[in-house]
Formats: C-alpha cells, structure tokens, sequence
C-alpha cells in the first residue's frame, strides 16, 4: 500500500480536497467581487463584504472580514486612499454670515438637516461644478446641480431640488460653509422664505463641514468623479449615474450598512 511519505493517505486527500474547495471558493468569491466592482470600482472592503454576505452565505462559503481583507490584498483588489483635492470656497465676500448651529447636536431622523458643499470635476471642455444637498441624517443626496458656472444659481438649483422632497410642516436647519454661493442673497433669501435656520461653518471649513466633505470624497474615490472627462455631456451623464448608485446601493458603516436612501425613506 503506497503512502505519502509523513503522512496517511486519508490525511491527504483531506488536505488536497480542502484546497480544491479554497480554490473554489476564491473563485466564487473573485467573480461576485467583480460584479459589485462593476458597478461601484472604488467600494470598499467592508462595504463588499456587507453586500456580499448573502450570496456567499447561499453559496455555502463563510469567511471572515480578515480572511477577506487578505484575499483582497493577495488579488490587488484594496484600494488606495487618493490625495486630497483643491476646493472651492471663496469666503473672502462682504456677505452676511452665520453660526454653527450644528455643533453639538445629535440629530435623531431625516428632515431635520441638510448640508450643502460645491466641488470641481474636470473635463476636457473645462470645469464644471457640482452642488450638492445632502440630508445629514441619512446621508441621502436629496438635491444636486451640475454646471459650468461657479455662480450662486447652480446652487439654487440643487436646494429646490432638495425643497421639493422636505416636509413643509419640518423645521430644518440648512448647513454649509462661508462659500459667496451660500451667502448670497437670492440663496439666504431662499432659504428664509422656506422657514429654514440658516447655519454655516465658523472656523474650521472641513470638519464643520465634514459629512458634506466627506459625500465630496465619497463621489470622487468611489465613482469615478475625481477623473477627467472627455466633454462636459459625458461629466453630467457620470454623476446622474454616480448619484443613483451612491443613493441606493452603497450601505454605510454609520447607518448600519443600510442605503442612504432606504434610511430616508424609512422615516
């Protein structure tokens, strides 16, 4: 009777059958990886594994956030932290400014606050600028505007976005930094019109601001807006599509991997 040398035959074909069936599960694992990876290039590990869960479960594969993590590694497949961009707040203006009301407040639903930012987006005609509404609470982008301007109607344009979705009877506090968009008189007057409590970023622009920063970063990192497009049609198309992913299928840590707009809705 022929055996491996140090080791039973049983013991062998144990092992052999159990790195035919790692070999398996990878593959199984790669495939489903590239399948979210399709859709939303830069998601992260966690989140991965979060929307993975299911699938893997009904595949009868179980593998754990660190066993995972080192799979991503050995494929290539974590992704890197980009650098940080330039910004486009021009605070330097003879407008009226206001307080932070958000400082130290702990909100307990939808509705009750939006935050407000712009960003760039490069393409090969130029810039072009989104305006973004984000609800603070379920981080669901409730309004956006893209254009080539920098002026304060883009903005407008992204806060009647969000205007129309909001409660009439809810008082809400509209939050955003010192930016000449922000504190222009069409936009305070738009906003004092609606009943709404007008709070803006005192010292410290990012981290006052750090959810609307953050969604910013989230667009760029995640899909693909901190690239450079060939025309600003093909910049427009991106971030309708970018923003429907974001809203509906990417789960966050802080809501409990849920979506932002399931947690919005929910409310």
């Amino acid at each position: 009777m022929c055996e491996v040398v140090g080791m039973s035959r049983q013991n062998y074909y144990k092992k052999h059958n159990m790195r035919i069936k790692r070999t398996v599960e990878e593959g199984c694992i790669s495939e489903l990886v590239r399948q979210q990876r399709s859709l939303q290039s830069r998601l992260g590990g966690r989140k991965l594994l979060y929307l993975l869960r299911e699938e893997l479960t009904a595949a009868g594969i179980t593998i754990g956030r660190d066993r995972f993590f080192r799979f991503l590694g050995r494929r290539g497949l974590l992704i890197e932290r980009s650098a940080r961009r330039p910004r486009t707040t021009d605070s330097r203006h003879g407008f009226e400014v206001y307080g932070n009301l958000l400082k130290g407040i702990a909100l307990s639903g939808p509705n009750e606050a939006l935050v407000s930012d712009i960003t760039y987006i490069r393409t090969g005609e130029g810039f072009v600028y989104l305006c973004l509404v984000m609800d603070a609470y379920s981080r669901a982008v409730v309004g956006y505007d893209c254009s080539d301007s920098l002026e304060s109607q883009g903005a407008l344009r992204a806060l009647s976005m969000a205007l129309k979705q909001l409660p009439a009877s809810r008082d809400v506090v509209h939050h955003s930094d010192r930016g000449c968009q922000y504190c222009s008189g069409d936009y305070v007057e738009r906003l004092k019109s609606r009943g709404m409590r007008i709070s803006m970023t005192e010292e410290n622009h990012c981290y006052e601001n750090g959810k609307a920063e953050r969604l910013n970063g989230i667009l760029k990192d995640e899909y693909g807006l901190g690239g450079s497009f060939l025309s600003k049609s093909d910049a427009y198309r991106i971030v309708r599509e970018a923003i429907g992913l974001y809203n509906c299928r990417r789960p966050h840590q802080s809501l409990g991997y849920r979506c932002p707009m399931e947690v919005h809705l929910a409310a």
